[in-house]
């Protein structure tokens, strides 16, 4: 069977689940682009509040597929430059789209798949879970983002231990790191993933697209920048229908219902 990513709808959340058994869930082209397309879709869909991204069956992906990464060393240098540019271009969509993004893992991540989970807003993970930047194992160095969000996440010295000694880490020891939210028995990420995407879609959506705009925002913002943002997105959101509904809820001790 082809590489593919499969839509369901569970609610108010997409799930996009990445198929291709035969590659032990390997990424590839096909994958990229429908991922992409998948995103414009929801992020235009009001019935759409949270996406989670899963592997199907008991692995999340094993990442590049090895034998096409050796046929294209006999092809122009082009070729692959190409195939990581789909890849990049889903990860900035994951980076870019307004609505919270959740990793549901099992069983593995490696390469590229444990990347793509790094460029999610939220990852939970099964507790047998193995995560590694297996790169330099062979003679490769990182795509999808893997420098910049393990950068962005952690010391310098715990990042170059990820991606220069290509070694096993547990979902467990991620968690301790703060890279991994909630560590699931194994069989429950996604259904875990979903119980946290079911308390995001009650929350007002605008103000969860501001947290994630300003948080992607802040590693490159001076103090007085971030305050100017906190600033216009408090206010907008204030006067933003939700804002009315929610405070007004909060003080009648009722559910808020937001639109």
């Amino acid at each position: 069977m082809p590489a593919s990513l499969k839509s369901t709808s569970h609610g108010q959340t997409m799930v996009l689940t990445l198929s291709n058994p035969e590659h032990r869930n390997a990424l590839g082209p096909d994958i990229y682009a429908a991922g992409i397309e998948a995103l414009n879709a929801a992020e235009n869909s009001d019935d759409v509040r949270s996406v989670i991204i899963t592997g199907e069956g008991s692995l999340f992906s094993a990442g590049g597929n090895l034998h096409g990464l050796q046929a294209r060393r006999q092809e122009p240098p082009q070729v692959q430059a190409q195939s990581i540019e789909g890849l990049h271009g889903w990860i900035e969509s994951i980076r870019t789209f307004p609505k919270p993004v959740i990793a549901a893992v099992e069983g593995a991540a490696a390469g590229a798949g444990f990347s793509l989970a790094l460029a999610c807003d939220l990852i939970v993970a099964a507790g047998n879970t193995v995560f590694v930047m297996a790169y330099s194992n062979i003679a490769l160095s990182p795509d999808g983002g893997a420098s910049w969000s393990l950068a962005q996440s952690l010391p310098r010295q715990l990042a170059t231990e990820l991606l220069m000694c290509g070694e096993r880490i547990s979902s467990q020891r991620l968690q301790a790191l703060g890279i991994v939210n909630r560590v699931s028995e194994p069989g429950r990420a996604l259904s875990d993933a979903l119980a946290l995407a079911g308390s995001l879609n009650d929350r007002a959506p605008n103000a969860l697209a501001s947290i994630k705009e300003l948080l992607n925002d802040a590693g490159q913002a001076s103090l007085n920048q971030q305050l100017g943002s906190e600033r216009d997105h408090f206010v907008r959101n204030l006067h933003h229908v939700n804002g009315g509904i929610g405070i007004a809820a909060f003080l009648n001790k009722q559910t808020p219902r937001y639109e």
